[in-house]
């Protein structure tokens, strides 16, 4: 069995979508290419800073979202081991550490191929999907970065459920 290498022309750059929906939305937004564009969403836990970039190599539109916390150098090793914990718990996406600016992101991708065209719906349910999982991860990464926990403890700590109210 052979893979043929097909060639389609796009009507729209999938970028374009983010930015209806931002405009949509009403988010602050930065368009600072053709094939990317920047916001900033504000969270519970922190202000997330969010990259779509459409990559035409891979038919794929790639969200990156980084948190707003830089990792020292002492507590680099136990942060790679909170990534390895969370990210098995992760169904899409997972988290990295981006070594160049020294933060924890968030990165997921929208698969594209064969000309396929993103629908508003799905640009919303990406961005809402990666939200929700900084948000319920954000808080273990700041107890490993700035409270000096370890990552399995950190990890315990955050998804602990607490049943009524006091």
């Amino acid at each position: 069995m052979s893979l043929q290498e097909v060639s389609f022309e796009r009507a729209t750059n999938p970028v374009d979508m983010i930015e209806f929906v931002a405009a949509t939305n009403q988010w602050s937004f930065e368009r600072s290419g053709e094939d990317e564009i920047a916001m900033t969403v504000e969270g519970k836990w922190s202000d997330y800073h969010i990259s779509f970039s459409w990559m035409e190599e891979f038919e794929a539109l790639h969200l990156a979202c980084a948190f707003d916390m830089k990792v020292a150098p002492s507590r680099v090793t136990e942060v790679v081991r909170l990534l390895s914990l969370v990210n098995s718990q992760v169904l899409m996406g997972h988290f990295d550490l981006w070594e160049q600016e020294d933060v924890v992101i968030f990165r997921q991708s929208l698969l594209l191929a064969g000309g396929a065209e993103p629908t508003n719906q799905q640009v919303e349910v990406l961005l809402s999907s990666a939200l929700e999982t900084c948000e319920i991860y954000f808080q273990a990464f700041q107890f490993v970065v700035w409270s000096g926990m370890e990552a399995k403890s950190a990890l315990e700590t955050v998804l602990f459920e607490t049943v009524g109210e006091a």
